[in-house]
């Protein structure tokens, strides 16, 4: 019984630092130096939330981007239930919704080349993502060009602007934000 009075209040004591002071002191930190991303890195038009820079949003219509298909449970970019489908390599079932989502690619876009980038047709492992590389936006633009009857060299410098580049090329690629760049194009149509 000698080291239970020590034992207790070494489990006080760190409950206290470990639950109470360490996630205060880092909430508060964050929010200091990193007020956007601290609360989510929320896209706002005025005063209301359009999204989140880092979530991805189910665009379907022709005039816009479309991002890489979600596996997320009840409803596409589902940040509640993130998760991809789990699906094999060697399972026909991904086989099949493959095909289907390349022929439906193809289908809305007759214009583009007959080879869909791939991460246009394969969820990535969260089902939430807001990024597509250049080549996967660019193979797009026709589509959305004659959608929103804009010439092409036009949107493909909406495209160009909204491309971020990391610091260093081996850092990671190049990526477009879908939400942010779908925003733009509708602002720039006064919608």
């Amino acid at each position: 019984m000698t080291g239970f009075r020590p034992a207790l209040s070494t489990l006080l004591f760190l409950t206290v630092i470990t639950g109470g002071v360490y996630p205060l002191l880092t909430t508060t930190l964050s929010q200091w130096w990193f007020p956007e991303q601290a609360t989510g890195s929320l896209i706002r038009d005025g005063n209301s939330v359009r999204g989140s820079a880092l979530i991805g949003q189910a665009f379907t219509r022709d005039g816009y981007f479309q991002g890489r298909p979600s596996a997320t449970a009840e409803m596409p970019y589902n940040p509640m239930a993130s998760g991809g489908s789990n699906l094999a390599v060697s399972n026909p079932e991904l086989d099949k919704q493959l095909q289907n989502r390349i022929a439906a690619l193809r289908a809305a876009n007759p214009q583009a080349s007959p080879t869909v980038p791939v991460e246009l047709v394969t969820a990535s492992a969260s089902g939430l993502d807001n990024n597509l590389t250049p080549a996967a936006v660019t193979w797009q633009i026709p589509r959305v060009a004659k959608a929103r009857q804009r010439p092409v060299e036009e949107v493909a410098q909406l495209v160009a602007k909204y491309t971020q580049k990391p610091l260093a090329s081996f850092i990671g690629q190049p990526v477009v934000n879908i939400v942010e760049l779908n925003l733009a194009l509708d602002a720039s149509q006064g919608h």
